[in-house]
């Protein structure tokens, strides 16, 4: 679930190089913070990434031991399986706040300044040398790798406005400093580095090696504080050669990310990403749908069918985006409906899921073999997913009671556009639906009609992919009958 910003502390005291020794204040590296940091947070069992979803067993101890064996790394993982959300969570295990020069570009440390323009600050003011402070969310650079990044970008070039404004070329102040030096004393993350040109890569091997940039001809180089991760596709990583080999050995980890390995995990990130369901999955607050258990549960197992298709291409992968977009656009559909019919508390139904088939295939690269069957591939995969959705949770059931519905040539109409009460009312009085409710996971509270034409437009359109009945497609919408 999105969770709320954690609060930030009062900014500490301190306001002078003076006061911050006599707070008894010492100087860490980022990285001995991150390793302390992660060290206690591992001894006290507290949450060290927040928000990452099934790789407590797999990637997260491979990233626990680079950060404390003080490595920069390389998340190597196909599009959409969590890498940025994973390097913005090692920000959390930076100290909350970090003094720095107050007005220093580059983020010095009060006890040891390096820049020009700090250390001439620093022996003119002396223990009167002023201090502001940092927040860890604050120290966070990210730059996403393109082909028109220069090094300027990255690193810094010469400021003309600067040389304009009467300094000589020479001059170590004229330099603008780039993302890179920005971040001293921070987490800075390259993502997508494959896509970076070679020549630009370059400016990265000192950074990674000798800890310091150096700008165009300036006899100048800063030793930086910092921690550099990189994201990248395996494919472009391992098999195009776009990464120089020099770059590739200063690296000291190389860490693969996948996609969740358990529908259980699968399920848990639909949650916890969908933005158009609330925290505990229902809609008390306006705007929303509720997103019943069964259905995020046929979205997930349509995601990793889709994964697994022989349709698709496997060397692009299919991103967690796709269960989360999946999961939005069916409850956008509960929403619009309520909101064009007065439907109060919506809840999304099977109805609601073919409507996002199109809005998804942009985000699937298929097989060249397949071109034009691109919407009847996803279609079918998402019956595949409700008929194994129903087989667990409905197949044992008795449904007698719902199929004497249909006796006499009687037939129920159900679409997107109907309401639960329309669907409830052509159905009529079902024995043994509170039973229907609570295998598909509707406990208590789940009562209202939403909910109960949730499970029987579930159980309907499940009797009819096991062939216990008869479905005619309508415009938008389906016609059972036996």
């Amino acid at each position: 679930m999105h969770e709320s910003p954690t609060p930030r502390s009062e900014t500490p005291h301190p306001r002078t190089l003076h006061e911050l020794r006599e707070s008894g204040h010492t100087y860490r590296t980022v990285k001995a913070e991150i390793r302390e940091n992660l060290l206690a947070r591992l001894r006290s069992g507290a949450p060290r990434f927040p928000g990452i979803v099934g790789f407590d067993d797999t990637v997260l101890p491979h990233l626990e031991r680079a950060l404390l064996a003080g490595h920069d790394l390389v998340l190597l993982g196909e599009r959409g399986q969590g890498k940025t959300r994973l390097i913005r969570t090692v920000t959390g295990l930076l100290d909350e706040w970090t003094p720095v020069v107050d007005g220093c570009e580059i983020n010095d440390h009060p006890y040891a300044p390096t820049c020009v323009r700090c250390v001439k600050l620093a022996a003119e003011k002396g223990e009167d040398l002023p201090v502001a402070w940092r927040h860890r969310g604050d120290r966070y650079g990210e730059k996403l790798a393109t082909p028109d990044t220069s090094v300027g970008d990255l690193i810094g070039d010469v400021d003309p406005i600067k040389i304009a404004e009467g300094r000589t070329l020479g001059d170590p102040e004229t330099v603008h400093y780039g993302l890179v030096p920005r971040t001293n004393r921070g987490v800075f993350s390259v993502n997508e580095l494959p896509d970076l040109a070679e020549r630009i890569q370059v400016s990265l091997l000192n950074v990674l090696e000798e800890r310091d940039i150096q700008v165009r001809g300036y006899n100048l180089r800063l030793p930086l504080d910092i921690l550099l991760i990189a994201s990248a596709n395996p494919e472009d990583y391992t098999n195009r050669g776009r990464i120089i080999t020099p770059l590739k050995d200063r690296f000291g980890a190389e860490i693969r990310t996948h996609y969740p390995l358990t529908l259980d995990n699968e399920l848990e990130l639909i949650r916890q990403e969908a933005t158009l369901l609330w925290s505990d999955g229902t809609a008390d607050a306006p705007g929303g749908a509720e997103l019943p258990d069964h259905l995020v549960e046929i979205i997930a197992r349509f995601t990793r069918l889709v994964r697994e298709s022989t349709a698709v291409d496997s060397r692009s992968g299919v991103s967690a985006r796709f269960a989360i977009a999946a999961a939005e656009t069916a409850a956008a559909s509960a929403v619009r409906r309520a909101a064009l019919t007065g439907e109060e508390r919506p809840v999304t139904r099977v109805a609601d899921l073919p409507g996002s088939v199109p809005t998804l295939r942009g985000k699937v690269e298929f097989e060249v073999s397949e071109e034009g069957r691109e919407v009847e591939v996803l279609a079918h995969l998402l019956r595949r997913a409700i008929a194994e959705t129903f087989r667990r949770t409905l197949g044992g059931m008795d449904l007698s009671a719902l199929l004497d519905k249909f006796t006499e040539g009687a037939q129920i109409e159900t679409g997107e556009m109907t309401t639960a009460t329309e669907l409830l009312r052509q159905i009529g009085p079902v024995s043994g639906l509170a039973k229907i409710m609570s295998q598909v996971g509707m406990g208590e509270g789940d009562e209202s009609p939403g909910h109960a034409a949730a499970a029987l437009e579930f159980a309907l359109e499940g009797l009819y992919l096991m062939r216990r009945l008869s479905k005619d497609e309508v415009d938008g919408g389906a016609v059972y009958r036996t």
